[in-house]
């Protein structure tokens, strides 16, 4: 049985992970459109006839006001992804506001198609990512200050919480136009339909009680 030469097993590996992300887009411009008629379907999205696109298109002013952080968690996320902002549709792109209140948390989540930049405006964030198996799931946790910049890589659980006695304001970029995000407590615990407890229960090391009364909360989703 012959193999194949490493360097072509290597070749294949990168050019799997090279088509991993957001595809580079195939024109300049595809602003996302909900009618399908007369348009064609890049990333995800339908695209407006680039002949129709305007200046419009191309902006956001959802992050003008603050986020209501008058809920569970004290924060809110507010996004700006292809959904949001059609002009990012194939950009491969987006962003968001996070507004915290004194002792807000955006809590452990990760972001399956995508990296995360983030950069404090205003106040204290201690913030922090957790690595895989691979590396024993290590902790790297910093505490940022206002013009402090931190990266999350793409899939990696990670956190931020005001741990000053004001208001916080941060601002994130990622590097998707649809990056995704799984809220971790949300997921394992508010699932429909619920997870079996006795999964859940076997894999925490807990009482069933336990289980339960988690099972049992409202997750509260800040975005």
């Amino acid at each position: 049985m012959k193999f194949l030469p490493i360097s072509l097993l290597i070749l294949a590996l990168a050019t799997a992970t090279a088509f991993a992300y957001d595809p580079s887009p195939l024109q300049d411009i595809c602003v996302a459109i909900k009618d399908p008629k007369s348009a064609v379907f890049v990333n995800g999205e339908f695209c407006k006839d680039p002949k129709q696109a305007n200046a419009d298109d191309f902006v956001f002013m959802g992050f003008r006001k603050p986020g209501n952080t008058a809920n569970p968690l004290g924060s809110k996320v507010t996004p700006a992804t292809v959904t949001e902002f059609p002009g990012l549709n194939t950009l491969g792109i987006s962003m968001a506001r996070i507004d915290f209140a004194p002792g807000g948390l955006n809590p452990p989540h990760t972001h399956p198609r995508g990296t995360e930049v983030l950069v404090v405006i205003e106040g204290t964030l201690l913030v922090g990512f957790v690595t895989s198996n691979q590396l024993n799931n290590t902790l790297f946790t910093k505490v940022l200050y206002k013009g402090d910049v931190f990266v999350f890589p793409i899939g990696l659980i990670h956190f931020q919480f005001n741990t000053g006695k004001t208001p916080a304001l941060a601002f994130a970029g990622l590097s998707s136009q649809n990056p995704g995000v799984i809220t971790i407590a949300n997921s394992v615990f508010g699932a429909k339909p619920p997870i079996s407890a006795d999964v859940l229960t076997k894999a925490f090391q807990v009482d069933k009680k336990v289980i339960d009364y988690l099972q049992a909360q409202f997750w509260y989703d800040n975005n």
